[in-house]
């Protein structure tokens, strides 16, 4: 069991439980008589669970366009991360469709829509304000297989059309596997979430050493989850994280650089990095961090104080940072460890950043920002901008300053 200060040694591990306020209306004996109804001919049970959300936090485009696809004939649910949301009490940022109907037959229907993707084509279907609804055609997973160490089970084809059950067996996640009947009002659950969203935990669907090295980003995805729900990790799926976390050097670079992002903004990257660095998850990702955040000395304790401050501005402001401030806030104490030993701080700078940049994606705009905000921040807290605060990055560079200052005044 870990508490929580500032070495890392002492980090917290997320919670099992959080507060309920904000969860949906749900008859807890009813919820317990869960029922059952047969999909597919009877091929596939589903377990039934009667739930009413507020109508006040369900988008209404998302309910428009599921009842147009159920008038029309075909299926259609709300499906994955607004579910797993709305059961726990979150908002959710977007609201996604899971239908029986084509990517054509969504296109005909509605107008205000256009399909996406050439792998495997969704139908976005736009409202105003902004608004986009996902809607996507249920999908089918490849056969499994068991998975041994060094075994690349690298998922290259998941584009073949499905039943509904198909669709949710094919999820990461119990909690992202989730269906929501809208007109009966019910929590369809073919993957055991139901269970695993009153346990606030975060458990894969099927073997998680399968799943992982399937698709490594599931690793990352776990972090996210747990860290940002609150939510624990059940004992084989940690394990799994460590045993599988080397499968990560196999995963598509941009798809790295994205979840990284993904794992700073959220208004968790203090427990997102502890995560990733307690699982060895940082070692494969970003060891220059890691090896960092491994030093018990007062640096690491700074840089978590950094991630702190970084969470309570993001929430505080409803809304994340600039991607180059997210990265300099990353790697700004190891990179500022590093130009403090140096007589080039150039040439350090470019040393420390470019091994990081091959092995993401980092694009070049944002490692050259990066360099150039490290390197002026002894100027800026002189209060000596110069020319500088006349460049595109000042802005971003008073974040960073300000988020620095943040992290000291928290001592």
């Amino acid at each position: 069991m870990i508490t929580e200060v500032d070495a890392p040694h002492a980090e917290p591990a997320p919670s099992k439980q959080a507060s309920r306020q904000g969860e949906p209306r749900r008859n807890r004996s009813s919820a317990s008589r869960k029922s059952s109804r047969d999909f597919d001919n009877g091929e596939s049970r589903a377990e039934l669970y009667p739930v009413e959300f507020d109508v006040r936090r369900v988008d209404p485009a998302a309910t428009k366009v599921v009842r147009r696809l159920t008038q029309s004939g075909f299926e259609a649910y709300l499906v994955g991360g607004c579910v797993r949301d709305l059961l726990i009490g979150r908002q959710p940022k977007d609201f996604d469709v899971a239908t029986s109907a084509r990517p054509d037959d969504v296109r005909r229907l509605f107008r205000n829509s256009r399909i996406i993707g050439r792998r495997f084509r969704l139908v976005h279907v736009l409202y105003a304000g902004g608004r986009v609804v996902e809607t996507a055609t249920f999908r089918r997973s490849p056969p499994t297989r068991e998975g041994k160490p060094g075994e690349d089970l690298l998922i290259r084809n998941d584009n073949a059309f499905g039943e509904a059950h198909e669709d949710a067996l094919r999820r990461d996640f119990t909690i992202n596997g989730l269906f929501y009947d809208i007109e009966r009002k019910q929590v369809i659950d073919w993957v055991g979430g139901m269970p695993d969203i009153e346990r606030r935990t975060v458990n894969t669907i099927g073997n998680p050493v399968v799943r992982f090295l399937e698709d490594p980003v599931r690793i990352l995805r776990a972090i996210k989850f747990s860290a940002r729900c609150d939510l624990g990790i059940t004992p084989e799926v940690y394990d799994a994280m460590v045993q599988c976390r080397g499968a990560l050097s196999m995963a598509a670079r941009p798809r790295l650089f994205e979840e990284v992002l993904r794992l700073a903004r959220g208004g968790a990257a203090h427990r997102s990095i502890w995560l990733a660095w307690e699982t060895g998850v940082l070692d494969v990702l970003l060891p220059e961090l890691s090896a960092y955040l491994s030093d018990l000395e007062e640096g690491a304790t700074r840089a978590w104080r950094l991630l702190r401050a970084l969470d309570r501005a993001t929430n505080e402001h409803g809304s994340a940072f600039d991607d180059i401030v997210l990265w300099t806030v990353l790697l700004y104490w190891p990179l500022q460890e590093v130009l403090a030993g140096s007589r080039d701080r150039v040439e350090a700078a470019f040393d420390f950043l470019d091994p990081i940049v091959d092995r993401l994606n980092v694009p070049r705009r944002i490692a050259d920002a990066l360099r150039r905000i490290a390197g002026i921040m002894p100027r800026l807290e002189a209060g000596r901008t110069g020319r500088f605060a006349r460049t595109a990055l000042y802005p971003h560079a008073m974040d960073v300053q300000r988020l620095l200052q943040a992290a000291e005044a928290s001592i």
